[in-house]
């Protein structure tokens, strides 16, 4: 059995300091004045202010970095600050089982999906704040926990990646017989890897954000599962991951172990084509997944833009307005 540190929920958020929003040291980028975050309500008004979004290209196509400078404006939250409905939604997998989500309607046909991370929920406050900067841009967003997480049913799984993808196609299969555009996926850590892995099957999605998704299935294991990890899962065909408190969390089956490390990122970063937009955001001071992940998948995605965040965490603690600027100026460049 062993301990783990590493659940990771993204759930709350300290107030915002000033970060710069660069990669690595290429810049120097004015610091951006942002907005103190308490609990958010589900959807709330938000003032973006002045921000610098370097935006680069992938250097083994372009020969160079190629730098983008825009400004957010502070004034879109107010003016475009929709009504919305939020209404609770209850899907059926290929397997049966019940995927509950939420979905945010501000009436736009257009409809954006969020996926959230490795045993966290539609309710991670990563997504929760994420979402809310769509709609007061007028987009609708539906959030849903994949099966075995959350309020859905299943049973959670350490791998599971290709079965979190067929989740997502079943919300999409939904809406989409709804008469919604569902054009833009967004998966937030695990959830990264979950849309990416989707786009390189299912090529009926236009734009792709990956937000801290892991390159390297084959690391990250030992922070979790302890030392000698493949010897003990070998010999007794689990392994029980606790908390703190001596309390089992979850158990890692050998089966579920395979599951990950032969989940291949980089085929799959190579078969997105070439008409779908990829965007990768990454804190540089990621703790749980490094950024020069993001860097693999500059090399290898075609259509690609990655953007670092100076000083931001796994979860974005203190950057959550930057991560927003972020996704909707990639979404309006568009």
């Amino acid at each position: 059995m062993v301990t783990s540190a590493l659940t990771l929920h993204c759930a709350a958020f300290p107030v915002d300091t000033h970060h710069r929003i660069h990669t690595r040291k290429y810049i120097q980028s004015p610091r951006i004045h942002s907005l103190k975050y308490s609990q958010p309500p589900r959807i709330h008004t938000r003032k973006y202010s002045q921000s610098t979004i370097v935006s680069f290209g992938n250097p083994r196509r372009t020969g160079q970095l190629k730098h983008r400078i825009t400004m957010a404006d502070s004034n879109s939250a107010q003016t475009q600050n929709p009504s919305s409905v939020q209404e609770r939604v209850t899907l059926t997998n290929k397997h049966g089982e019940k995927l509950v989500g939420v979905l945010d309607d501000t009436g736009s046909r257009q409809l954006f999906v969020l996926c959230h991370g490795f045993r966290s929920s539609k309710e991670s406050g990563t997504l929760v704040n994420l979402a809310a900067a769509l709609v007061n841009e007028g987009i609708s967003v539906f959030r849903f926990d994949f099966s075995g997480n959350g309020e859905s049913e299943g049973q959670f799984q350490y791998g599971n990646y290709w079965k979190e993808v067929e989740d997502l196609h079943t919300a999409i299969l939904y809406f989409s017989g709804k008469e919604r555009k569902v054009n833009t996926i967004i998966g937030h850590s695990k959830g990264g890897n979950v849309v990416l892995l989707y786009a390189s099957k299912y090529h009926d999605i236009s734009t792709v954000i990956n937000i801290s998704g892991r390159y390297a299935l084959d690391k990250g294991m030992e922070e979790r599962l302890g030392k000698d990890f493949e010897r003990r899962i070998n010999e007794d065909g689990f392994i029980d991951v606790k908390n703190i408190s001596g309390n089992v969390e979850y158990r890692v089956t050998k089966e579920s172990f395979m599951d990950r490390r032969q989940t291949d990122m980089k085929s799959a970063a190579l078969s997105i084509p070439k008409n779908c937009r990829v965007l990768t955001i990454h804190g540089s001071k990621d703790e749980v997944i490094p950024v020069t992940d993001a860097f693999e998948f500059d090399k290898l995605i075609t259509n690609h833009v990655l953007q670092v965040i100076d000083g931001a965490d796994h979860c974005y603690n203190f950057n959550q307005n930057e991560l927003a600027s972020v996704v909707l100026n990639f979404i309006k460049s568009s």
